[in-house]
């Protein structure tokens, strides 16, 4: 195990934002991760974990604790059956499962992190999410201060969440089970109509699953969301807002104020989520509210790509980034009635 003390941590961010952690541990092997837990829970030290740093918001004052850095690897693949350590890079492990010819998580492909952070927020993009091929998270349980297996019905797994991230002291992942799909070189059925129209062909089709994969990371790349040193907007958490979920009378509020403010012939995204609720989006609400691509006059400003993005224009601070925020949640609250929901995990900060 690596320590240092007094420790950057805004590298470790896709923000490359936020203050020193007082102490810094880089664990390679799942017993250092456990050892270094335990350790902190024993001392009554306050520990932040780290995986691939692309849904962190740290505070400009740092970590006044151990930050852990969980850089464990395995990739173990037998038939479809996939294992992943918690450390392993995301889209690399979504390019080897393509290269293996196994369908489930090609359309996940430039999604920045690590293989244990897909759980905990349910990671999920272009119509696919990790809990459809998830069957189970090996994770260190520190209140029973056992290693646990979670199958995929305990993970109590929805849009964006999970018992991991309802929970988030209590279970560190070390490694993530799927099974995916031999669909003899074709990809999992298409769901999100956007790539459908990208690849030429209808919701519901299959296709070559390179051609998924590169399309999904086109698509992607135009809108600022795979990770480019030399794109500030790519200096970002991807979407930072989650999409709003509404009820039955909350989406019949929220349609009036539409018409009020737009017109009676313009229609707000809508989308089914389950009895009573509707899904709208965040990306429309923030663009019909006034804040379009590239708002903002300082070092934080919304990316020119994508309004659900907001970046690290390269001097920016936390606090520069938090005041955007807020801005924007103030000006959809005002425009819609709806409050926006931060997807990044803050650290020592809040909206």
């Amino acid at each position: 195990m690596q320590e240092l003390h007094d420790a950057p941590l805004a590298p470790l961010t896709t923000f490359r934002l936020g203050g020193p952690a007082a102490r810094l541990i880089t664990a390679t092997t799942d017993a250092e991760v456990i050892s270094a837990v335990r350790e902190a829970d024993d001392s009554g030290t306050p520990l932040l974990l780290i995986g691939g740093g692309s849904n962190l918001v740290i505070g400009d004052k740092g970590f006044a604790g151990t930050a852990l850095r969980i850089a464990t690897r395995g990739f173990d693949l037998d038939g479809t059956k996939l294992e992943l350590a918690a450390g392993e890079v995301w889209t690399d492990a979504v390019a080897r499962t393509v290269e293996a010819g196994l369908a489930g998580i090609e359309c996940l492909a430039g999604i920045p992190g690590s293989a244990g952070a897909t759980p905990i927020q349910n990671v999920g993009a272009y119509g696919q999410e990790v809990s459809s091929t998830i069957t189970e998270v090996i994770a260190y349980d520190r209140k029973t201060r056992e290693t646990v297996t979670v199958p995929n019905a305990e993970c109590v797994f929805s849009y964006r969440h999970s018992r991991f991230k309802a929970d988030p002291e209590r279970f560190v992942v070390l490694r993530v089970r799927f099974e995916l799909e031999d669909a003899e070189g074709l990809s999992a059925p298409l769901k999100y109509a956007e790539t459908a129209r990208a690849l030429g062909v209808g919701p519901g089709d299959r296709v070559p699953l390179e051609a998924a994969r590169e399309t999904v990371l086109k698509l992607r790349s135009g809108k600022g969301m795979v990770l480019d040193p030399e794109d500030h907007d790519t200096w970002s958490a991807g979407s930072f807002f989650t999409n709003p979920i509404l009820t039955d009378e909350e989406f019949a509020a929220f349609h009036a104020r539409v018409a009020a403010r737009l017109g009676a012939d313009v229609t707000p995204p809508a989308y089914p989520a389950g009895d009573g609720h509707t899904k709208t989006s965040a990306a429309w609400l923030i663009d019909r509210s006034g804040f379009t691509k590239g708002y903002g006059t300082g070092p934080a400003r919304i990316s020119t790509k994508h309004t659900l993005a907001l970046t690290n224009r390269g001097q920016a601070t936390t606090e520069d980034l938090l005041t955007l925020a807020r801005e924007v949640v103030a000006g959809v609250h005002a425009a819609f009635g709806i409050t926006l929901v931060n997807e990044p995990v803050t650290v020592g900060v809040s909206l």
